[in-house]
């Protein structure tokens, strides 16, 4: 490694939540990364109008805690809404008129697990596709080690997550020190297919499964670039728009 290359901050990707105890959270940036489709739905909510989105880990507090505030719950198991909410995991769910100036409680099968166990991180944020420049904007500006954890599922290693971590290295690698090969892969993985995301991913395993469900649409818009071009922040137990 030069010179150059020890004066600059650290990035690394954390592959599966299985992996997070090898990483060294506190003290870095950690981008909590579920593409299918926690994230891509948390920066849709909010920039379509939501005041802030609070992340729970299970049904029963999801209930709980919308019942206390009066706020929209949603959330999904295995793909499916989660029984005892109105609402699911799918973007499309959260347009302006229905999700402008309220509160979102959403607890997913692998994004909000994720974010939990990295709460002795410096920063939390999130994303996904359909905020992939807000992101990279963001971590180039803050100058601060990241780590770009993956959600996956049930902590086995999963193709959307990893394309995306892909894609935000090959953005901002000239900003940052790696020396990861977990980070390697993942830019060599979007590289070699960054102009054949949609057509690949019909060979992924959670594609497969949403698909089932009849969710083609959700999945192209979850690995589209931009379209909800916010960055969710999470502070003091609720994601907002970073200022």
């Amino acid at each position: 490694m030069s010179k150059e290359e020890t004066q600059l901050p650290s990035l690394e990707v954390c592959l599966s939540p299985a992996l997070l105890h090898l990483h060294e959270v506190k003290g870095s940036i950690v981008v909590i990364i579920d593409v299918l489709r926690a994230t891509s739905t948390i920066c849709t909510a909010l920039y379509n109008g939501a005041d802030r989105v609070i992340p729970v880990a299970t049904v029963p507090d999801c209930i709980r805690i919308g019942a206390e505030l009066g706020a929209i719950t949603a959330g999904e198991r295995d793909g499916k809404v989660a029984e005892g909410l109105e609402h699911g995991n799918s973007p499309f769910e959260y347009s302006r008129d229905f999700i402008g100036g309220k509160t979102l409680v959403l607890t997913t099968t692998n994004g909000t697990k994720l974010l939990h166990m990295a709460k002795d991180a410096e920063q939390i944020i999130t994303g996904s596709f359909p905020n992939l420049s807000a992101v990279c904007d963001y971590l180039i500006a803050q100058k601060r080690p990241v780590i770009l954890g993956c959600a996956a599922w049930k902590d086995k290693v999963n193709l959307e997550d990893t394309l995306f971590a892909g894609a935000v290295i090959s953005r901002i690698k000239a900003h940052f020190a790696i020396n990861d090969d977990a980070a390697l892969a993942a830019e060599l993985l979007y590289s070699s297919k960054q102009d054949n995301i949609q057509e690949m991913m019909t060979q992924a395993s959670h594609y497969k499964r949403l698909a089932k469900f009849g969710l083609q649409k959700d999945i192209q818009y979850c690995l589209t670039p931009d379209g909800a071009n916010v960055l969710p922040i999470y502070q003091n137990g609720e994601l907002v728009i970073a200022k």
